[in-house]
């Protein structure tokens, strides 16, 4: 099941996309507009003209699947429109699920062990 926080490669498509747009028309833009493969089991998500909304693909080894979201009474924390995307952090991705400035969001860094024990 594609779950915020899961395991996988997170994009997020800075522009707004037509949101008429189903599988095979997001997969298409993932492909020739974004560049990336669409069938690599990333998760693309995509955002309404009005940032209410969001829509998530996913190729999930079977097939397509699309995700839509909508906030009732606000709007996600988008980036400023730019050609190309953003990755995503799984923490960062749960956060503009549900709804949070994802920006805030960060990892903390900590030192890599010397040796184990």
């Amino acid at each position: 099941m594609i779950l915020p926080g899961g395991p996988h490669r997170v994009y997020l498509a800075t522009r707004p996309v037509d949101f008429r747009k189903g599988h095979a028309g997001l997969s298409l833009i993932v492909q020739e507009v974004l560049g990336h493969d669409p069938f690599s089991g990333a998760v693309f998500v995509f955002r309404s003209k009005r940032g209410d909304a969001m829509k998530c693909l996913v190729w999930d080894q079977t097939g397509l699947v699309l995700i839509y979201k909508k906030l009732e009474g606000g709007a996600f924390r988008w980036p400023t429109p730019a050609d190309g995307t953003i990755r995503l952090s799984p923490a960062q991705f749960s956060a503009l699920f549900e709804g949070i400035d994802w920006r805030a969001v960060r990892a903390e860094r900590r030192p890599r062990p010397t040796r184990a024990g």
